[in-house]
């Protein structure tokens, strides 16, 4: 026993230490970026009807044409040179495009991608066909209808990736029909702001009046009256009914902003000891802003909290758009400049190198405002701060524009924005199988927090437990495919060596809610949370079980020295998947097909008959050993079983004679998860909650009996005596009654 726990910490340590010290560097990009690397790969009579070849890659935007003789007959890119196409892997997915000069695409082909469900489940085929029909999108109708234009085809089991790739080639082919002015789309055509650069021997004025007459510092000025107004006019009569019960000249708010990374005006503003503050709050090629107001109303928000973000203002330039989160602000004391009113808010705000933010170009702060209409709902206005740095500032650009400046938003997209927008379009499309996952969840924690009721009536339990696990495989597993798998878990590993992206995980609404589950309940309860009540597949071995038991087929039980020796197959199999995926991640996934997930759950069997056999197997087998796959094979609980070790609470309640000499619990396990000494092994445990059931059993439990007969004899004994003390009272009344007469 001390050997295994020596085992599993080594275990522990080591997988933190390959995750947290190997990391490696992403491959660099060659020259052309990866429309280069992919272009040989793709004949162009493949890719466009008529097509014998390309010609140069441009320098200017990464396209190439693709060539018909001396005709160009369209225009050839990889998406993911200019969007974020990270899929459920962590890696981009790549598309080759081809759009015409009409801004209608005349070619798409996926040419590689590292999908998990498409490399070991779903055919590629099914993949590249999805691929292919987005031949015909009329780019200009996407960009009038946001993308929405066309619908969108589903590939069961690959939700994900199919609306990754959607995203991607929409919005990559509308940056290239822009950049080339393709189907009457204006180009990015460079601004005057853009051939500019910060002048870093500009002055500026001294006190605060003139800073903000020279417009080094502009002000957005609002009273009651002016609110009030702004939401009648929107034409919701709710909002209009009920407006800010104050003098309509009285201050709403005064709002000021500067851009503070300005050397003149942030040393002004500042003063010394702050700005060189902000310098070491600023990273390379950041910028910031100062907002500062005083009034009724607040830009920050009395519902913001420390690592939340700030939903009443946004920075917006041209098309980009800049929200800040907890880390990008920071609270200064006061201003340095003479003459600076008192504000009740004094913040910085830093705007990220990469989010594509030019100083020299106009900009403006968005101000949202907000007004109850209902218990819960409100109406919202805005209203802007326009910003513009003064010329004296600037100075000329030296040497040429680059051609990130020259076309803005096309090499700094706002790539966050745009993925954030697509992940939560997929949380939007799944609200009701969100809520019913939060539903069953919130169900068990309460079952879990009160197991001692829950479990009291053994029959009622029973059918509950028997009612979630259909729920579990029949909503989670073939209706949502929201099955959890080592492979999620390799995919991670990959990212935290080649930089992590939340992004990419909440793509998958259901698989994220329960990965977080699983995280908190690790600390409570250990694995056994997810491997007893929550995995489809785990469901369908129980309940396949349970109809095998009714139907008399005998079980075996294993010998304990053969059943003990066999937990250690699964990690064996964990570390092998974890050591090839340090390696390659592609074999590893594809090695993570001794999960049969896939083929059970997510393709309901449809596929080759090798697949199909081995999942069949493991299922037969488990008619006879109950979870047969779970106690000895599954790599998923192997590694949920490593951080399971660090539980904090023991909620299984148990006895002293369990074990000794008690065996009742230990014999009944449906997973022997119970040493014959009385233990229970938390690492092999899936939390039935059957020894629960049989901790108060009256019938089947030793101690229960033990302590109801005692109970027994001591109100028969109590009853003797009573009896015997009214007989003695009997006696006594009537020797009284006979004396007296």
């Amino acid at each position: 026993m001390r050997r295994s726990k020596l085992l599993l910490r080594l275990l522990a340590l080591w997988c933190f230490a390959a995750v947290a010290g190997l990391a490696v560097p992403a491959k660099a990009i060659a020259e052309g970026g990866y429309l280069a690397q992919f272009l040989p790969r793709v004949p162009a009579g493949e890719l466009v009807d008529g097509g014998e070849r390309y010609g140069a890659i441009r320098t200017d935007v990464p396209v190439a044409p693709v060539l018909k003789g001396g005709k160009t007959l369209g225009w050839v890119f990889i998406t993911s040179d200019l969007v974020s196409t990270t899929g459920y892997s962590g890696k981009p997915i790549h598309v080759m495009v081809a759009i015409g000069a009409d801004a209608r695409l005349i070619g798409a082909r996926l040419v590689k991608h590292s999908e998990p469900i498409v490399l070991v489940g779903i055919p590629n085929s099914k993949m590249e066909a999805l691929t292919a029909s987005f031949r015909g999108l009329d780019i200009p109708a996407e960009i009038k209808a946001r993308g929405r234009a066309h619908k969108l085809q589903i590939i069961s089991g690959a939700t994900v990736s199919v609306m990754i790739i959607d995203d991607s080639i929409v919005r990559a082919s509308i940056k290239v029909a822009r950049a080339l002015g393709l189907g009457g789309l204006q180009p990015d055509a460079p601004k005057a702001a853009t051939a500019r650069a910060l002048n870093p021997d500009a002055e500026a004025p001294a006190n605060w009046q003139a800073l903000v007459g020279s417009g080094a510092v502009r002000a957005l000025s609002l009273d009651v009256g002016q609110v009030n107004a702004a939401f009648a006019a929107t034409g919701d009569a709710r909002a209009a009914a009920r407006p800010i019960k104050a003098a309509p000249e009285e201050r709403f708010i005064d709002l000021y902003t500067a851009l503070v990374s300005v050397p003149a005006i942030g040393q002004r503003l500042l003063g010394p000891a702050e700005y060189a503050n902000q310098d070491r709050f600023l990273g390379p090629g950041d910028h910031s802003i100062l907002i500062t107001a005083r009034g009724r109303y607040s830009f920050k928000g009395s519902g913001y909290v420390r690592g939340g973000i700030f939903e009443r203002i946004q920075l917006i330039q041209d098309g980009l758009s800049v929200r800040f989160h907890d880390k990008d602000h920071r609270r200064i004391g006061a201003l340095a400049v003479s003459g600076a009113p008192q504000f009740s808010e004094l913040d910085l705000f830093r705007i990220p190198a990469d989010s594509g933010f030019d100083p020299a170009r106009p900009w403006r702060l968005q101000l949202l405002v907000q007004r109850a209409v209902g218990a819960v709902e409100k109406s919202f206005i805005t209203f802007d701060l326009p910003y513009e740095l003064p010329q004296s500032y600037l100075m000329p650009r030296p040497g040429p524009v680059s051609a990130s400046v020259a076309t803005p938003g096309l090499s700094h997209p706002d790539e966050a924005s745009a993925r954030a927008d697509l992940w939560k379009r997929i949380w939007q499309a799944k609200q009701l199988a969100i809520a019913g996952l939060v539903a069953m969840l919130g169900v068990l924690t309460v079952a879990f927090f009160f197991q001692g009721h829950a479990t009291r009536h053994e029959r009622a339990f029973y059918w509950f437990r028997m009612g979630f696990l259909a729920l579990t495989l029949v909503f989670l597993g073939w209706w949502q495919d929201a099955q959890l798998s080592v492979v999620n878990l390799i995919a991670l590993t990959s990212s935290l060596q080649t930089g992590f992206s939340w992004g990419a995980f909440l793509m998958d609404p259901l698989i994220f809610i329960l990965w977080f589950s699983v995280a908190a309940a690790l600390l409570f309860w250990g694995r056994g949370a997810y491997c007893g009540w929550l995995c489809p597949f785990g469901a369908l071995q129980e309940l396949s079980n349970q109809i095998a038991r009714a139907l008399r087929v005998p079980q075996w039980t294993l010998p304990w020295g053969l059943h003990e020796r066999l937990w250690a197959v699964k990690y064996i199999i964990f570390l092998g998947l974890f050591g090839v995926s340090l390696i390659s991640v592609s074999l590893a996934e594809a090695y993570a097909e001794v999960e049969p997930f896939k083929t059970a759950i997510i393709l309901n069997f449809i596929r080759s008959w090798p697949f199909v056999l081995y999942a069949v197997i493991l299922l037969v087998i488990g008619l006879f050993v109950e979870r047969f796959y779970c106690r000895y094979l599954c790599p998923l609980g192997a590694a949920l079983a490593i951080p399971a070790r660090l539980r904090m609470f023991a909620w299984l309640k148990r006895y002293r004679e369990c074990g000794s000499p008690c065996q009742t619990c230990a014999i009944e396990c449906p997973v022997q998860a119970i040493h014959p000494t009385g233990e229970i092994n938390p690492n092999e445990c899936v939390n039935c909650l059957h020894c629960q059931v049989l901790y108060q059993s009256d019938t089947k439990c030793p101690v229960v009996i033990k302590q109801i007969k005692r109970r027994a004899r001591d109100q028969a004994a109590l009853a003797a005596g009573r009896t015997v003390l009214e007989a003695g009272s009997a006696g006594k009344r009537r020797e009284k009654e006979n004396e007296d007469v």
